[in-house]
């Protein structure tokens, strides 16, 4: 991997992280349609443990209070909203974990299929304009069934294509949460999850033998946390203002032009 595909990469996750049309998606289609050597899944977790800094920078005094209260809550001093919060957030990530850790060899291989892809890309555009449509948006309010909900759809992103931003603010809206709270759980949610593919994978790496190129990684964490970070309050400004349909339709577009592309049609 040189320098541009490092920097490309790395700006493409940062844009597109946060948005319901699947980051894995674009890190592992750009490659392919650039003809650059795949830059592999450690590449993909470093520019998402950067994406991961961006949220905890940009929900840092959110977080701050959400965890003093888990803390009190777990000394027996009280459950209030943040605590409920917080054990949602940990309640949410247990389906995911779950199919990471049984099902690793189906995460990393045959899920980063362009076909594959192309599918999930067109499917999941369905099911948002179908939770775009039927959206209520009554509640400000996340429920232990929005979190069970929420958590198990979370699980599906690990198929590229699908977003885990998109489903995840997709069921939400499906439950009758309001835009931004969920959008808002849906970016807390990503905390734990990234950080843990981060650990897991960072530990691979150090142990390791197969040289690593340490110098485009730190690239990729840097510079996609800074574009991350500028695109989340961009993209809750624009959700308020233009809802889930165009990320639909573009969903639409990428998902017939990839199948054209792979199945030899161009």
């Amino acid at each position: 991997m040189d320098i541009i595909q490092a920097i490309a990469l790395a700006v493409l996750q940062g844009l597109t992280e946060f948005l319901p049309v699947s980051s894995s998606a674009h890190l592992i289609l750009l490659p392919v349609l650039a003809g650059w050597e795949d830059q592999g899944l450690a590449f993909d977790v470093a520019v998402h443990v950067g994406t991961l800094t961006a949220v905890v920078a940009f929900y840092r005094k959110d977080l701050v209070q959400i965890i003093a209260a888990w803390g009190r809550s777990v000394t027996g001093k009280g459950m209030t909203d943040d605590a409920k919060l917080a054990w949602y957030v940990v309640l949410g990530t247990i389906p995911v974990g779950i199919v990471g850790i049984t099902l690793p060899d189906v995460v990393e291989n045959v899920f980063r299929s362009p076909m594959v892809i192309a599918g999930a890309t067109i499917v999941f555009a369905f099911l948002l304009w179908f939770a775009e449509k039927r959206a209520k948006e009554q509640r400000s309010t996340i429920t232990l069934l929005d979190a069970v909900i929420i958590g198990l759809f979370q699980a599906i992103a690990l198929i590229p294509g699908t977003s885990r931003s998109g489903i995840t603010i997709t069921a939400g809206l499906m439950t009758g949460l309001k835009r931004e709270y969920a959008a808002r759980f849906s970016f807390l949610l990503s905390i734990p999850v990234i950080a843990l593919a981060g650990m897991v994978k960072g530990l691979e790496l150090y142990k390791s033998a197969v040289p690593v190129q340490w110098d485009m990684i730190a690239v990729g964490v840097v510079l996609s946390a800074f574009v991350a970070y500028l695109s989340i309050g961009w993209f809750l400004k624009l959700l308020d203002k233009i809802g889930m349909m165009p990320f639909v339709f573009y969903r639409l577009v990428l998902g017939v032009f990839l199948f054209a592309v792979f199945s030899g049609q161009f």
